[in-house]
This record gives C-alpha cells, sequence and structure tokens, in this order.
C-alpha cells in the first residue's frame, strides 16, 4: 500500500510528498479519520489529491493512504428507496454532521433470494443469475458482475439473506464469491452488448415535452433556464410522472431548500402506475452548496453509475441532475486550486471532454444478460442572468438531443412550464413519430409542425398586432392568433396542481391535437369562405375546446372525439349562415 506526508491543504486540494507508487484517480485515505479522497495529479514525488469530506484538521505531516484501485462506490438492491451523499454514503436526519467522518457505505440490508441457476451451470458476465425480493415486494435481479464468468461450484438456497452474503461461488481459487454488492469505479460506465436507437420516447405526462419537444428512453435532455423559471418544479413532476422503472435524482450544489422540499415531498408521493409510494422506486442523491464542493464534482458519475447498474438489469432509468452548472462550478473551484489556466468563462479546459463523458453514458442498449434497458439523462443548467451563450450551456447543447429552454417572461406570467416553443427543439422528434401513429396519433409530426407554426406567426404577428391594434389585421392573421391562442393556452400551458391536469397521457394528448387541429383545418377554410374569426371564438365548441384540458380526463376521450365531431356541425352552420 502507497503512502504519502501532506504538505500543504488548500481547501479540498492537498498536495503530498509520495514514499511510494500512485495511480492517477486511485482512491485514498487521509488523516487521522481516513478521509476518503481521490488523486488528480501525479508528479515523481508529489500527488495531488481532492478530499470529499471537510477537511478542517488537516495538517502537513499527516499520512496519506493508497487503495490501489479506483475510486468506486457500492451497488446493490439496498439503494431503491434511500437517500445518499454524492459517493453513496446515507445521509441521516436531525442535528450533526451528514454522515461520520471516514464512513464509506450503507449497512447491509436483507432481500429474499431465490437462485436462476444451479451448481455447474456455466455464467457469462453480466449474467442474471438470481431473483430478489425486497420487503414492498418489489423484484430486483441479481448480476454477475461484468468482469466475471465461469462455472458455478456452489449456489445458497432460497431464503432471506443480507446484502453482503456470499450467494454464488464460481470456479477458481482466487476469485470472491458472488453476492448482492458489487464494486465499480465511478468514471467508468458499465459495459452492454450492443447500443440500440432510440425508438420509442420516454412518456412524462407532460404535453409540451411529450408532443412537441420528446425525450426518447435513453435520450439526453437539456433544461436551461434564469433564476425562477421553475427548473427544479419541472424535474421533479418529471420524476414524479414519467414513465421510467427507477428514478436516479442527483441534487447538485443546489440550494439546500430546494432538497429539503424534494426529499419532504418524493417520501409522501404514491406511483401512479401501482398506487405504491413513488420513493419504492427512486434513489436521491443529494449533494448541497453547503457540502465539500469535490464531492459534488463526483456526485454526477455516481448517479449515472447507479443509473447504468438498474440499467443491466434491463430497466429503463431516468436520471435527473440539478444542476449541471453547480457540477461545473466546482470542475472550476477545483481547476483554479489547482492553479490551471482558465478557459472561456474561467471554466477548465476540460470542461467539454467532462460533460461528453457524462452525456454519453445515457442511450438505449442490450444488456449483457440479453435486455434491453435504457438511461435517459436530463440535466437542468443554471445561466447566470438567463444567458444561454454563456461556456455550459452552449456545452451541453453539443450532447443534448432534447432541448427546453426556460422562459424568464413566461415564467412571470404564471405560464407553467416555462417552456419557450421558438427557443427549444427535439432532434428525435420525427424518428418517434412511428410511435405516437401507432398510439393513435396519425399525423402526429404534421401536426407537431403546425402547432409550432402557428407559435412561431403568433411572435411575429403580436408585434405588428401591438402597433396597429388586432382588429386592424387582416382575417387571415386574426385566425392566427386565435388557433396559436387556443395552441398555448388550451394545450401548452398546463397545472401541476390540478387533479386532472397534472398528468397527461399520450392517448389524452393524441386525442386533444387532433381536435385542436381539427378545428385549425375547419376554421381556416371557414375564414378562406368569409366566416369572421370573432364568430368562430365566439363558439361554445371553441370555449369547450380551450377548457378540456381542465375539463376532460383520462376516463373522457371519448367525450375529446364527440367534442371534436362537433366542431363539423357548428363551423357548417357558420358557413351555411354566412352563405344565406
Amino acid at each position: 500500500m502507497s503512502e504519502a506526508r501532506i504538505v500543504s491543504i488548500s481547501g479540498p486540494v492537498l498536495r503530498a510528498r509520495a514514499t511510494g507508487s500512485f495511480g492517477l484517480r486511485e482512491a485514498i485515505e487521509v488523516g487521522p479519520s481516513r478521509l476518503l479522497g481521490e488523486v488528480i495529479r501525479v508528479a515523481e514525488r508529489e500527488v495531488v489529491a481532492q478530499v470529499y469530506e471537510d477537511t478542517t484538521g488537516l495538517r502537513p505531516g499527516d499520512l496519506v493512504q493508497g487503495s490501489g484501485a479506483a475510486l468506486a462506490v457500492s451497488l446493490g438492491p439496498g439503494l431503491l428507496g434511500h437517500i445518499f451523499d454524492g459517493l453513496l454514503r446515507p445521509l441521516q436526519g436531525g442535528e450533526g454532521p451528514y454522515f461520520a467522518p471516514g464512513l464509506r457505505g450503507a449497512p447491509p440490508r436483507r432481500f429474499a433470494f431465490e437462485p436462476l441457476v444451479a451448481e455447474g451451470a456455466q455464467l457469462a458476465a453480466g449474467a442474471l443469475c438470481g431473483r430478489l425480493r425486497s420487503a414492498d415486494g418489489r423484484e430486483q435481479w441479481l448480476l454477475v458482475p461484468p468482469y466475471r464468468s465461469g462455472r458455478v461450484r456452489k449456489v445458497a438456497a432460497a431464503g432471506d439473506y443480507a446484502e453482503d452474503a456470499a450467494l454464488i461461488e464460481l470456479e477458481g481459487a482466487d476469485e470472491a464469491p458472488i453476492g448482492m454488492r458489487q464494486i465499480w469505479p465511478v468514471r467508468e460506465a458499465r459495459p452492454v452488448a450492443a447500443r440500440l436507437p432510440a425508438d420509442a420516447p420516454l412518456v412524462t405526462g407532460q404535453r409540451v415535452i411529450d408532443s412537441l419537444f420528446p425525450i426518447a428512453q435513453g435520450g439526453r435532455a437539456a433544461i436551461p433556464g434564469g433564476f425562477g423559471t421553475g427548473k427544479t418544479i419541472l424535474l421533479e413532476t418529471i420524476a414524479k410522472c414519467c414513465a421510467a422503472d427507477v428514478i436516479v435524482y442527483v441534487g447538485c450544489g443546489e440550494r439546500g431548500n430546494e432538497i429539503a422540499g424534494v426529499l419532504e415531498d418524493f417520501p409522501r408521493l404514491v406511483d401512479p402506475r401501482n398506487g405504491r409510494p413513488l420513493m419504492e422506486r427512486t434513489v436521491i442523491i443529494a449533494n448541497t452548496s453547503n457540502m465539500p464542493v469535490s464531492a459534488r464534482e463526483a456526485s454526477v458519475y455516481t448517479a449515472v453509475t447507479v443509473a447504468e447498474y438498474f440499467r443491466d438489469q434491463g430497466l429503463h432509468v431516468a436520471l435527473m441532475a440539478d444542476s449541471t452548472s453547480r457540477w461545473a462550478e466546482a470542475m472550476r473551484e477545483i481547476s483554479g486550486r489547482l492553479g490551471e489556466l482558465p478557459a472561456e468563462g474561467g471554466y477548465p479546459a476540460h470542461l467539454a471532454s467532462r460533460f461528453a463523458e457524462f452525456y454519453e453514458r445515457g442511450g438505449r442498449a442490450r444488456t449483457l444478460s440479453g435486455r434491453e434497458g435504457s438511461v435517459a439523462l436530463i440535466g437542468a443548467v443554471s445561466p447566470p442572468s438567463g444567458d444561454f451563450s454563456e461556456p455550459v450551456t452552449t456545452q451541453t447543447k453539443r450532447y443534448v438531443r432534447s432541448y427546453w429552454a426556460l422562459d424568464t417572461r413566461r415564467a412571470q406570467a404564471r405560464f407553467y412550464p416555462a417552456i419557450d416553443p421558438l427557443a427549444s427543439y427535439c432532434e428525435d422528434a420525427e424518428r418517434l413519430a412511428a410511435w405516437w401513429a401507432a398510439q393513435g396519433n396519425d399525423g402526429y409530426d404534421q401536426r407537431r409542425r403546425e402547432f409550432l407554426r402557428l407559435l412561431d406567426d403568433q411572435a411575429k404577428l403580436e408585434r405588428m398586432a401591438r402597433i396597429l391594434g388586432k382588429d386592424a389585421l387582416p382575417a387571415k392573421s386574426q385566425l392566427s392568433l386565435l388557433c396559436a391562442e387556443l395552441v398555448s393556452e388550451g394545450f401548452l400551458r398546463q397545472s401541476a396542481f390540478h387533479d386532472i391536469d397534472r398528468y397527461c397521457s399520450p392517448a389524452r394528448q393524441a386525442a386533444m391535437m387532433r381536435a385542436i387541429g381539427r378545428f385549425v383545418e375547419l376554421a381556416s377554410n371557414a375564414v378562406a369562405r368569409g366566416v369572421s374569426p370573432v364568430a368562430l371564438a365566439s363558439l361554445p365548441e371553441y370555449r369547450r375546446l380551450a377548457r378540456m384540458k381542465e375539463d376532460l380526463g383520462e376516463a373522457d376521450l371519448a367525450a375529446i372525439a364527440a367534442l371534436e365531431h362537433s366542431l363539423d356541425e357548428a363551423i357548417a352552420a357558420l358557413e351555411s349562415a354566412r352563405a344565406a
């Protein structure tokens, strides 16, 4: 085991004179409390390391011990339903520190084990070899570690075991037995058998996202927005309602009161899919702004490693990172303490490569066990003063395929979600059109384009209407404003506090899009025949169309279809009256 002695300390960064050989990214233990750290620079006789705990009390001459292995975390079934810090150490409630100095991991929990293999069976790397069941009845799988394979020598009998119990032994005297827990380096991506293309969306229940700017299963999305635009609320809403099997929520450097809100809300929420507590399929990694900054830098890697572990079980995982700007700020602080030359905005020159490492670990894949799983990455970005040209937002756009730009003016007008449809985009929308067609939304891509065209026309026409007055505009322009208002207020605006409107299924979204699209089509033909846009706006069917998001719920799809048919009759009556 390599050793070194501290020479100097600057916040979380220390320099030590080495008496042995250290490796880059090697995990270390520092001082009498054995604080966890990681080597980030190696010279001939000196190592530079970052410490993931409070360094108060460390002094020159204190011992630094190397582990000989990369910084890693313990992965296992006991992660679900619990709250950890940036290195998967369980956070404790009450007064005092978040955890005892030098703590390494959570205490083992017990699960029911059912073997799926027999003695003599040949196991490949990553194979499923057992079924695990928690006290709440949720099933997980025992996996062969990705670096292990061989013939089974011994299998534990079915029963109740702790996470650290030996369950399966493979042939080979030097091989440790397989248990529920696996140790995996956080900065190394877990291997898969094959990468698969995105062909289905991750349904979030938010119409502006699912219908206009969808994210695929295994996709990557960014939510940039200034202070108060609703980034955290939108992430929490997606976490509550999205169709992922597992939610990994990482609060990276956010204010403590925001994380406290998450910790208070999630244990009380009910999963709409099964009526069970939502926390049963959630892992929360909390690293607030007053926690050690170096642990914030590692928390994002820890979160994506946890997500990959559940993906390898054949599950679809959604990872919410709030926010990657605080992660970049942690990199900037550590880089400054190292004396590195700053790049744009004072951020380190390796900012782009770190963002690439993170976002490229998302995706849909065929796992080593032959199952299909995915990791969708959704990162919030907090640009200073809402400036979307700053380095973190600019670099993030290089690696995401869905971009949900939050608008300050919309948020101030209490329009939520405050996603600006003219500044946002999705590169997977056309690819996902086939999935929407299978859900009964034929012509989805055409309606989506029509909605975006109307919103674009609205932005142009409103400037003219403020100068000339809306009544002075041509009838066609007035109709464009009327239809855009219907799309904006009747479809895109969605209340997270309304019992009916807080979640919208794909079937209901498709029905609403068809009804609004039908009105746009019929109204355009009617105006061409001389019908006034004012007459169209006064129709009772128009008002019902604008209110259907709150009046017609998931069980009222037939009523939405009936409203679509009544539009035909009402507008035809207006045309007949005009002709007479």
